[in-house]
């Protein structure tokens, strides 16, 4: 960790970066490189890029929780539709050509997607109350959280992009009250083993 944290100060010190950043890290790792950074004077990192969405949020809120007051560490959250499924694309099982139909992509996050794709309808219930796409939806309740610092956004029509950014008008609905009807309908339990588990084999493929 010491090596890490020393060639990330590095690379601010040359010029390179202004800051740094973790993804997909533990809460355990990221206190690990805040305390090598104090212990010799060196430049913290400011925030962690994971996936983070209404089905998907162990990280976030839980094995995160100690972060957010002592290091005031941010998160960029990536995944907000859940891979798609909280566009409702796979309510009628996975289409052609989308991401889930690649073997290995799918191997590692289709566990579930039944299940999953269940919620997304029940959820498509309360954005039509607040007046939003399910997508808008997704979108809307991760920018809501005040320990989220950006919501990363992909799209592959301008339509798309559209509809996502046009989220922002709907930050304000996510009420107490609506927030505690997507609860009941996500039914989250802490997985964080699973989490890092998946993460795990996300890096295997890409090495």
């Amino acid at each position: 960790m010491q090596e890490i944290v020393r060639a990330m100060n590095y690379v601010i010190e040359q010029g390179w970066a202004f800051y740094w950043g973790t993804s997909e890290w533990t809460g355990a790792e990221i206190i690990e490189a805040c305390e090598v950074a104090d212990r010799l004077g060196l430049i913290r990192p400011i925030c962690d890029q994971t996936r983070y969405n209404i089905l998907d949020r162990s990280r976030v809120d839980y094995d995160f929780v100690n972060l957010y007051k002592k290091y005031k560490y941010g998160i960029t959250a990536f995944s907000a539709l859940s891979s798609g499924v909280l566009t409702g694309k796979y309510n009628d099982g996975i289409p052609d050509g989308s991401r889930m139909s690649i073997p290995w992509f799918k191997s590692i996050l289709s566990n579930g997607l039944e299940e999953k794709s269940a919620k997304a309808i029940q959820l498509a219930e309360i954005a039509k109350e607040i007046g939003c796409t399910l997508p808008q939806l997704a979108i809307a309740w991760c920018v809501a959280n005040t320990n989220v610092s950006t919501v990363l956004l992909g799209a592959s029509r301008i339509e798309q992009l559209d509809e996502n950014l046009r989220a922002l008008e709907f930050e304000d609905k996510i009420t107490p009250e609506i927030r505690a009807k997507i609860d009941t309908i996500a039914d989250v339990k802490p997985e964080l083993t699973k989490v890092q588990d998946n993460v795990h084999q996300m890096r295997g493929k890409w090495q």
